[in-house]
């Protein structure tokens, strides 16, 4: 079946015909499974560019792309195109042994080859990585075989994690010199699950399933992936059984159809909401800041806004995370933050005036959120005005750290690391981070090379608690997503909050 704009318009309205009279699409046998996703795909370069970074499109390029190393549903890893890893006794080394038998999209072979260009690739500042500096503490690669070594140029304790996580996908040397960046943008190929059949760009893929692929073919050997970044949309499109699968709908609309004519499964993952608050303007003003952080009411909000659904957190770092510490807290009180203020010449009468950006429907309750966080902040003297802008724009402004005071995101951080929560999220010089402060570039800089492990870890805590005490950045909660699916089909949800089509599996 061929798609484009026209013809998922007559689906959609073949699916609400099929439902006045009594027939659900969700009912019927699934040929060809159809999922309504939350957020478009910018580019096919799962290592290139601000949308390499955005982990609420991994799950679509894991769905053609093979990481280093696979993760599994829980986040552990596992053998993937690498089948085993590691440094030497002295960590002067890294030596990793590369899966046989796979082949790409194309039919050509996988090699080591490719894993060893990979790498390098990743770590050339001209490619665009955004996060080249740390594929770039491997150097001088040599393949034997299935085997790859590399020369440690600058110990860094998570770089076979990284091979997990964001821009850690292997791409085909030979094809990708043949046809260039536009040709590969154009045709992309990998070794992953599905392949890439038809890409209609703020519209929809339609994938094809890998009959080679080397951890088994999936269920379902055609997917199509409609980009609806609307919430509301996205629960029409699985209520009228135009889509089988959707996530992350308000959770008043999870509990209401799940159970009924749709099933549903909401579990906790790795996402955290928070407020980056930049070093500009009134953020410089430590009591502006602290009586921000104080006077937000997160267990509130989690409870009326988001029926329960989340873990209020007061540090970058969830329970699952390795430098959680409980002990670490920001109490709510509207009584201290009236008192900031008004040490630093500000009241109800006389208010801060800042902007805060968020994006509304990417997330559960996003902006609905940020409303009560604002009328929150308006009561003890704080006059907030809200800007609302799409995913993209802000990481673009991210990245150029022009972000207005204080912003509203979500971040991913599926091997939880505190490198990869609080280490990018509040370190000056990473280009994902707007706090530059001096003092915390003293205390994160020694972390990232730290090969002792408990003091590492150590460090990371003492970090999370300067930033709390100094309100650096406002932490909120953990994410639990939803996800909402036809009775024809068995979601296995994945920690890391991607949402797997190789992973669904016929009921």
């Amino acid at each position: 079946m061929k798609l484009s704009r026209r013809s998922l318009m007559k689906i959609s309205a073949a699916g609400v015909a099929a439902g006045a009279i009594g027939l659900p699409a969700n009912a019927q046998a699934i040929e060809e499974l159809v999922i309504a996703y939350n957020v478009t795909l910018p580019s096919w370069d799962p290592t290139v560019g601000p949308s390499a970074v955005n982990p609420t499109i991994q799950g679509l390029y894991q769905s053609v792309f093979d990481q280093f190393i696979l993760q599994q549903p829980d986040l552990k890893p596992a053998p993937g195109l690498l089948t085993e890893w590691g440094w030497n006794e002295d960590r002067s080394k890294v030596k990793m042994t590369v899966r046989e038998g796979v082949t790409w999209h194309d039919g050509s072979p996988f090699t080591a080859e490719d894993v060893a260009w990979s790498l390098e690739r990743a770590a050339n500042p001209e490619t665009g990585n955004p996060i080249n500096f740390v594929w770039g503490s491997l150097t001088n690669f040599v393949v034997e075989g299935n085997t790859v070594t590399a020369d440690v140029k600058q110990f860094d304790p998570t770089i076979f994690k990284w091979m997990y996580f964001l821009t850690g996908y292997v791409l085909p040397k030979a094809y990708y010199e043949k046809v260039g960046a536009e040709g590969f943008e154009a045709a992309p190929i990998g070794t992953g699950p599905y392949m890439v059949e038809k890409f209609e760009r703020n519209a929809f893929v339609r994938l094809k399933a890998n009959a080679n692929y080397w951890g088994g073919k999936p269920d379902f050997d055609t997917v199509t992936i409609k980009f609806v970044p609307d919430a509301a949309a996205r629960v029409a499109e699985v209520e009228s059984g135009n889509s089988h699968v959707t996530l992350e709908m308000p959770y008043e609309e999870y509990d209401r159809l799940k159970g009924g004519p749709l099933a549903g499964v909401a579990a906790p993952i790795s996402d955290i909401g928070m407020i980056f608050l930049n070093d500009i303007d009134v953020m410089l003003d430590p009591n502006v800041r602290k009586a921000a952080a104080h006077a937000v009411d997160k267990q509130t909000i989690i409870d009326r806004l988001l029926s329960g659904y989340g873990v209020k957190i007061d540090t970058l770092e969830t329970p699952e995370y390795d430098a959680y510490d409980p002990s670490i807290t920001v109490e709510y009180s509207p009584e201290k933050a009236v008192e900031l203020l008004a040490a630093s010449g500000y009241s109800v009468d006389n208010p801060v005036k800042f902007k805060i950006q968020t994006t509304k429907g990417f997330k559960p309750k996003d902006y609905e959120m940020v409303q009560a966080i604002v009328g929150l902040w308006r009561k003890v003297g704080i006059e907030a005005e809200i800007e609302v802008y799409e995913i993209a724009k802000h990481y673009e402004l991210r990245a150029a750290d022009q972000l207005a005071p204080a912003a509203f995101y979500n971040w991913g951080n599926s091997v939880g690391d505190p490198t990869t929560s609080t280490g990018f999220a509040m370190f000056g010089p990473s280009p994902h981070s707007v706090w530059d402060g001096e003092d915390l570039i003293g205390m994160i800089g020694p972390l990232w090379g730290e090969a002792d492990e408990a003091k590492r870890i150590a460090g990371w805590k003492a970090v999370d608690k300067f930033i709390a005490e100094n309100a650096l950045v406002i932490p909120l909660l953990q994410y639990v997503q939803p996800i909402l699916h036809a009775p024809g089909v068995v979601v296995t949800p994945h920690a890391s909050g991607a949402l797997l089509p190789h992973l669904m599996k016929r009921a």
